[in-house]
């Protein structure tokens, strides 16, 4: 008999969902008796953390031969809808023909979305960098606004979203808008946060840390304020002030993907799927949920996971392993991942890094830029298509913390 795994998406959890799914197999010498099929649009990890840059080259790397490499198969389409009752799920191909594919295990990595409210002129008017195709998209918009006359109107940017991308977004804007108006160009980019504070999840330790890396940047922070109209020349705030502006980056968070609420049972407040240590989907059988879908406990002092890509490493390796283990009679492992971290980017000012969940601040400036540069670039960045390498990384008890 040969078991099928079926994952549903190639982000981070999804790449190394299938690394492990396909190291297990190897180390029970059953690689013949599993067909691991990954579901998603290209066979390409799309480095999202690295959006706010411009090396848009370097931000989707090509996975087909990694996953050929350990016999992993890629299936070009989206998985639109699941049938637990029947461990099937219906696809829709890269083609536009739907198929429908059987699985013995399903592991769910398909990630979040950009949340996005109904306000009058968001879709129209704003720009993001939450997938690269937005990013992309931001810069071309960024560097046409060279062909406008200068106005305070062109030379403005505002943020929507004092967020960790927000902030990330805004310290790279200043010289990203000179590298395009011209170094006396007078811009002014200014940050929306609805909070109190800026970096509101961030909470109070790095703060003072962002405070005056964005003040030294020339940047403005507009707290307890949000953007609740747009058009094409400026925004509309909560306080009733309109900003003249051609650039707004909306930054407002995420989502778990829709296809968490095929998924019964509780869900967070961000749609992520609640699971067990072993990360099954509760009250699913042969559901596993990772990544930005998966509301996980992290340790056993009552935190859990949270949208980013430093979780959804090991989220990945753990629930694809589990996923195979369980059909091979493997020993599962529990995820637990209790060293907590954050490094933020704050442009040519440097960065700041913390640890713990109450973010202690360890480094900042150059030293920190450093240690976000190799996370960046290095770190997150899937292994050399070597089958010995790649199954060395996706063992479980690798963990990466940044």
């Amino acid at each position: 008999m040969v078991y099928k795994i079926v994952i549903a998406g190639s982000g981070f959890a999804g790449m190394w969902a299938a690394l492990a799914a396909a190291r297990a197999a190897a180390i029970a010498h059953r690689t013949a008796d599993v067909e691991i099929s990954v579901v998603s649009r290209t066979p390409n990890l799309h480095i999202r953390p690295r959006l706010y840059e411009i090396a848009f080259e370097e931000m989707a790397p090509d996975l087909s031969s990694l996953f050929e490499s350990v016999g992993v198969r890629h299936i070009a389409g989206m998985v639109r809808s699941i049938h637990a009752d029947r461990r099937e799920v219906d696809v829709l191909g890269a083609d536009g023909e739907p198929r429908t594919i059987s699985y013995d295990r399903l592991v769910l990595a398909t990630g979040s979305t950009l949340f996005t409210p109904d306000l009058p002129g968001l879709k129209q008017y704003t720009f993001n960098v939450d997938q690269l195709s937005s990013a992309m998209d931001l810069q071309r918009h960024l560097q046409s606004l060279a062909d406008r006359p200068s106005t305070p109107t062109r030379n403005t940017v505002v943020i929507a979203g004092g967020g960790f991308t927000g902030i990330e977004t805004a310290a790279d804007m200043p010289q990203r808008l000179r590298a395009v108006l011209g170094t006396d160009a007078a811009i002014r980019v200014i940050v929306l946060e609805m909070a109190d504070a800026i970096g509101p999840d961030l909470g109070p330790g790095p703060r003072p840390v962002i405070e005056q890396a964005l003040r030294e940047l020339g940047i403005e922070v507009l707290t307890s304020t949000s953007a609740v109209g747009f058009d094409a020349g400026g925004v509309v705030t909560s306080t009733g002030r309109r900003i003249e502006t051609n650039t707004v980056v909306w930054t407002a968070g995420g989502r778990a993907n829709p296809l968490s609420a095929q998924i019964p049972g509780e869900h967070d407040r961000l749609g992520r799927v609640n699971t067990d240590r072993e990360l099954r989907a509760n009250g699913v059988q042969d559901i596993f949920v990772t990544g930005d879908m998966a509301f996980a406990a992290t340790d056993d002092a009552g935190n859990h996971t949270v949208l980013s890509c430093q979780h959804a490493l090991s989220l990945g390796r753990v629930a694809g392993h589990n996923a195979a283990a369980e059909l091979l009679g493997l020993p599962t492992v529990r995820y637990s991942q209790p060293k907590y971290v954050t490094c933020l980017d704050l442009g040519p000012w440097g960065a700041v890094y913390t640890e713990g969940w109450d973010r202690q601040v360890k480094m900042v400036r150059d030293e920190a830029k450093s240690l976000k540069r190799n996370i960046n670039t290095v770190w997150i960045y899937p292994p050399k298509p070597d089958r010995e390498a790649a199954f060395l990384a996706a063992d479980p008890a690798f963990v990466v913390v940044a």
